[in-house]
């Protein structure tokens, strides 16, 4: 048994767009999403939906994030994108509303076999569901759903779908409490 990376083949994989539409999209990434230079969340929220994303009204869309593939984003209402987010969109990724992803996460929708002596890809979808919040520097991986209104605090890296209103810490990221949110105005 040993490893033999000269057999990888992803030929399978479909990324959504043809290499030209692919490569524009590279560029356009790296000058106005990646750059810190740019602080418009309006241009680069119509730039993404130009692209294929589907993103709703209010979202706040910080600089130097990272976006793969933005035809495989969908985010919802008044939600928030810190800076230094990366989403490797190979899968889709679903971001609910009022849904805070802050400074530095990552979100990994690909990883690849390790049974598999050629390290075969595998893709897979993650959900952010309504009132979640990812903590800064934290890790989703691929498959996992964040429930409705669950935390998984700074640092985290999560490789299984949370309970709704819980919060989760460490790594791997296991439950510590439950989240309440108090009355507004209270």
């Amino acid at each position: 048994m040993c490893v033999d990376l000269a057999t990888f083949n992803n030929s399978w994989y479909n990324p959504g767009r043809s290499f030209l539409v692919r490569t524009i999209w590279h560029f356009v990434n790296a000058l106005l999403l990646q750059s810190p230079l740019n602080p418009s969340s309006g241009l680069k929220v119509a730039v993404m939906r130009l692209f294929g994303a589907t993103i709703g009204k209010g979202v706040v869309l910080k600089p130097s994030i990272n976006i793969k593939y933005p035809w495989n984003i969908t985010i919802g209402d008044y939600s928030w994108i810190g800076e230094g987010a990366w989403l490797d969109s190979l899968a889709p990724i679903r971001i609910g509303s009022n849904v805070c992803i802050s400074q530095g996460t990552y979100f990994c929708t690909g990883n690849h076999d390790w049974s598999d002596p050629a390290f075969g890809l595998i893709v897979k979808p993650i959900v952010v569901e309504d009132g979640a919040w990812v903590g800064a520097r934290a890790t989703v991986l691929p498959g996992v759903t964040v429930a409705s209104h669950s935390i998984v605090a700074a640092g985290s890296v999560l490789s299984r779908d949370t309970e709704a209103s819980m919060i989760y810490n460490g790594n791997p990221a296991v439950v510590i409490k439950q989240r309440k949110i108090r009355v507004a105005g209270k």
